[in-house]
């Protein structure tokens, strides 16, 4: 590997760059809090050790398998599994798939994906060369090595990467058998469910029906009606708050709130029932249970995330061969002004509720996103988010939305991974990006170092701790 600069990521002038290293220096080692992110809690239940350096890194990562099929790679190819049952059948071979993977790493020139891999490769596994095509054997060799050790088992790393919080992301008919069993492991962090119950949503899908009836069998009766459904989802909230949770997520392509007529969401629901709902009835019947999820919020406490413009398997193909997450999930343009005032004139200014709404459209930072946070109370910004949580991508963030809503309308910095390994990488990769920042400001004078030091270590982790009410074990 090249030179891993100490500097790197931080600005070319000297003296923001001097006020950057001495802002970094001092989050660099604060403790890691994971408030939203994708890691299966059943990886640390089982504390089995990582099979193989492809399945790690390659094959679970769509970020990955995003840019490597844009360029003619197939997904078949990095050990993605088709579904159709049609030909070609997946690589089995790990090392095969790391090399494909090396051979094309130029492709990831200049992406967070390659910020967060060299520090993977360097940091978590001390490899100390450049990946190509012709080192790929020698580190697939290395990275295979430390695996097969027990500090390199998921719970030894969960310690060693300073991990405090790491919260999951689980359906509303999913088991929390492995949540219990990490409780009663009593690690040094807190693994800690998310509620998301988007398919419970989606009214227009296949898996609707089948989704409403392993709920049922979840909360042991039958759901017949939309206050049974509505009912169900209460119980599931407070067996994850229960668990642990702090907060819910909603995964939606459009913001759009609207509290619906009795009458009318029973429509909606026995249309769903028939398998009859069109594309419209599930969008009022998403924009009607988000104000459901909200009021639930307002009575529980559960923090009510809303990650928002994301248009899911937008390549047909990819989706029918190989299913969800290969990475053909592509952005939308999305209006929060507007969608979001029915729900922020209901709840927005009640001190029981709190909102944190992420967004791909980068467009609605300064023109919408950040004077609703700058004005109520109950709402803050999420971080950058999936194509965005970039070094470019993070900045833009800051100076979009810091004028007018300052920093602590924000909530802190989250991973929303699935790459267990990448979290220390991906935090790093944020403090740097706002060390700089904030050096910038004070090399212009904005603010002095005394202010610059207080907000680094706010963003880096105080934030998203208060904002997910982290701040105790009850999460209150």
């Amino acid at each position: 590997m090249t030179e891993f600069h100490e500097d790197r990521y931080f600005d070319p002038d000297p003296t923001i760059r001097k006020h950057a290293r001495e802002l970094y220096d001092e989050t660099r080692a604060l403790p890691i809090v994971s408030p939203h992110g994708h890691v299966d809690a059943a990886l640390l239940a089982s504390n089995q050790a990582f099979s193989d350096p492809a399945s790690l890194i390659v094959t679970s990562d769509h970020y990955i398998l995003r840019l490597l099929y844009s360029r003619g790679v197939p997904l078949e190819s990095l050990g993605v599994a088709p579904i159709d049952g049609a030909p070609p059948s997946a690589e089995k071979d790990p090392r095969k798939i790391w090399q494909t993977f090396a051979d094309h790493w130029h492709l990831f020139r200049a992406t967070p994906t390659q910020a967060w891999i060299e520090y993977e490769l360097r940091d978590v596994f001390g490899i100390k060369f450049r990946l190509d095509s012709e080192s790929a054997t020698k580190i697939y060799d290395s990275i295979a090595e430390r695996l097969d050790l027990a500090e390199f088992r998921p719970r030894a790393l969960l310690k060693r990467f300073n991990i405090e919080v790491l919260a999951t992301t689980d359906g509303a008919s999913d088991s929390l058998e492995h949540h219990r069993t990490l409780r009663e492991a009593k690690l040094p962090a807190r693994i800690i469910p998310t509620f998301r119950p988007d398919a419970l949503f989606r009214i227009g899908s296949p898996s609707w029906r089948p989704e409403v009836q392993r709920l049922g069998k979840v909360i042991g009766r039958e759901i017949k009606k939309y206050r049974d459904l509505l009912g169900a989802i209460e119980q599931r909230r407070a067996e994850f708050k229960a668990a642990g949770a702090t907060a819910t997520d909603h995964a939606v392509v459009s913001a759009r709130t609207e509290r619906l007529k009795d009458g009318e969401i029973d429509r909606l629901f026995f249309s769903a029932i028939r398998g009859t709902a069109t594309e419209e009835d599930q969008s009022r019947f998403e924009a009607h249970l988000l104000m459901e999820m909200a009021a639930q919020s307002v009575e529980d406490g559960l923090v009510m995330q809303v990650h928002a413009g994301a248009l899911r398997n937008h390549n047909e193909m990819v989706h029918r061969r190989f299913g969800p997450d290969r990475g053909g999930d592509i952005p939308v343009a999305t209006e929060f002004t507007r969608n979001l005032r029915p729900l922020l004139n209901a709840y927005g200014n009640d001190s029981r509720f709190r909102l944190i709404v992420f967004t791909l459209d980068e467009s609605a930072y300064s023109r919408e996103l950040a004077p609703l946070a700058g004005h109520y109370p109950a709402m803050l910004l999420g971080a950058p988010w999936w194509f965005h949580d970039s070094i470019e991508g993070m900045m833009r963030f800051r100076r979009a939305t810091t004028e007018t809503a300052g920093i602590e309308n924000t909530a802190g910095f989250t991973d929303d991974t699935r790459a267990f390994c990448s979290i220390p990488a991906r935090h790093d990769l944020a403090r740097r990006v706002d060390a700089n920042y904030l050096g910038g400001l004070v090399a212009r004078h904005v603010i002095d170092m005394p202010d610059a030091r207080e907000m680094a270590k706010a963003m880096a982790y105080d934030l998203a701790k208060r904002a997910y009410r982290l701040t105790d074990e009850a999460g209150q």
